[in-house]
């Protein structure tokens, strides 16, 4: 399986009960109080701002920063990629080698037959089908701009 990742990296380690080797690593004294580091002048300070919980994430940044990400914005931002086939994935990689836009890729007349099939019709038949139409084109830009995995041949 391929994976094609576009954001900029980031380590994120999650805050749970069987990792509680990261409460020292990262000199957390509370969960219902927030995190605290004790390195400053008044001998307490907010590593990060916010209140941590268990199942949140610690994030840190490729310059050292960190901050914390509650688990549902996680899911949202940093889950899983949406799953494409090879020839959607070529194709956004053919508009992205050739210097096109995003409006460019999702043209459906400028798009390959099989990407336009993959994006409207009804799996095993030639039948339109709106909702997947909308969802489809949701995704596609999606993974223009967030990356994608390709799908394993069936």
């Amino acid at each position: 399986m391929i994976k094609v990742y576009l954001k900029r990296p980031v380590c994120v380690e999650r805050i749970d009960e069987l990792g509680t080797g990261l409460l020292d690593k990262y000199e957390i004294y509370s969960l219902s109080g927030g995190m605290w580091h004790p390195h400053d002048e008044v001998g307490h300070s907010m590593l990060c701002s916010g209140y941590l919980e268990w199942g949140d994430w610690i994030a840190t940044g490729a310059d050292g920063s960190q901050w914390i990400i509650p688990n549902a914005l996680y899911e949202q931002q940093y889950g899983e990629l949406p799953v494409i086939p090879k020839a959607v994935a070529d194709w956004i990689e053919k508009c992205k080698h050739d210097g096109t836009s995003v409006g460019y890729m999702l043209c459906y007349e400028r798009q390959p037959e099989k990407v336009r099939d993959w994006i409207e019709l009804t799996p095993g038949t030639y039948d339109f089908n709106q909702r997947r139409y909308a969802e489809h084109q949701d995704l596609l830009a999606r993974a223009w701009l967030d990356g994608y995995t390709v799908e394993e041949d069936k």
